[in-house]
């Protein structure tokens, strides 16, 4: 997982890899930070290198819903895609095709 720099009040948490309960840590981090910071006004969650996600993860997502300020980035992995489905969550989620579309929205 990355996070990139803030730019123009946007912060940007690249997600890379397997989600579940043991492997949230530093995405756990990245997400409480970007939420307590004011200075952000919006938090892109960059998916496109999901490999497995499971409710942990979901969980995670929908805190940083919570906040307001979460766009999806990037093409819906399958798996994770499936996860949003059979949850239901799918359509809570505002997703842009690529990080810069997510930025502008």
């Amino acid at each position: 997982m990355q996070v990139w720099p803030d730019e123009d009040e946007v912060r940007v948490i690249v997600c890379v890899g397997d989600f579940d309960a043991e492997t949230l840590g530093g995405l756990k981090a990245a997400s409480a930070a970007a939420i307590d910071d004011s200075g952000v006004r919006r938090i892109v969650l960059d998916i496109g290198g999901v490999t497995f996600a499971d409710s942990s993860m979901l969980n995670v997502m929908i805190l940083l819903l919570n906040s307001g300020r979460l766009v999806l980035a990037g093409i819906m992995p399958p798996q994770l895609g499936r996860l949003l489905e059979v949850t239901q969550a799918g359509q809570l989620f505002t997703i842009a095709d690529t990080v810069e579309a997510a930025r502008g929205l």
